[in-house]
């Protein structure tokens, strides 16, 4: 076992992950496999259903920790990807207090919380219901992302929510919600990104962020992020073969 990815978070040690979007037990396993800290399944964007990060989670198995990124909070996603047996949570454009609120207590179970009680995965099958139900408020991490100017305004609220892990920056939808679509290095999205930082370094809450590079991801490590996601399956597998044929065509 790999411990939980609250007592993770909880250490400050930075955490590199990488987002999986397509439906492959095998490229989730060699994620897996690479050296991740843990796994973004992403079911916001892209085509990756519950049943596909389902079987994402089973090729992952302990290897690393895993995120799961809902489409938004609602009761019926929330509770349904728990019970996939994920280490937690991020949930996108959570831009109030109010909100941020109403995610953290739909991830833990009474008294704490309103999780309902189901068995899947997580518990099982039911062979660890009630090992699973003692520990799973303890262990099951919450994330929210502040990825839009309304967010931010409201941000010192948010980190204040109880419940709340860690908090993810989407640095592209906060600059195209600024007028600035794409511009993720630009003065204001950056000072945008800076009071957020601010604002989690003020009651000791991790801030995450998604970085398209390593060394942007160095960047923000001497910033002090702890959770980065950088790059995606996708991605990685063209950018190094491109790498690899600009190689060959030059030699």
């Amino acid at each position: 076992m790999i411990g939980t990815l609250r007592e993770a978070l909880k250490k400050g040690k930075p955490l590199v992950g990488t987002l999986l979007t397509v439906d492959s037990t095998e490229v989730a396993e060699a994620l897996a496999l690479s050296g991740f800290d843990w796994i973004f399944v992403d079911l916001e964007h892209g085509s990756l259903s519950l049943h596909d990060a389902q079987r994402a989670l089973q090729a992952i198995a302990n290897r690393c920790h895993t995120l799961v990124r809902v489409p938004d909070g609602t009761t019926e996603n929330i509770k349904r990807v728990l019970d996939m047996g994920c280490s937690g949570i991020i949930v996108p454009m959570v831009n109030t207090a109010a909100y941020a609120q109403r995610i953290a207590a739909l991830s833990k179970y009474p008294p704490v919380g309103e999780r309902s009680v189901g068995i899947g995965r997580a518990q099982g099958y039911g062979l660890r219901f009630t090992e699973y139900l003692e520990v799973a408020n303890e262990q099951t991490t919450v994330v929210v992302q502040i990825e839009h100017r309304d967010a931010v305004a409201d941000v010192d609220q948010i980190v204040a929510v109880p419940g709340i892990d860690a908090v993810f920056v989407g640095p592209y939808d906060l600059s195209n919600s600024m007028g600035l679509v794409g511009q993720v290095s630009h003065p204001d999205v950056r000072a945008a990104i800076d009071k957020v930082r601010a604002a989690c370094a003020q009651t000791n809450l991790p801030t995450g962020i998604f970085c398209s590079t390593a060394e942007q991801a160095v960047r923000e490590i001497k910033a002090g992020v702890t959770l980065l996601a950088v790059g995606a399956d996708i991605s990685l597998m063209t950018n190094s073969a491109k790498l690899l044929m600009d190689a060959v065509r030059a030699s």
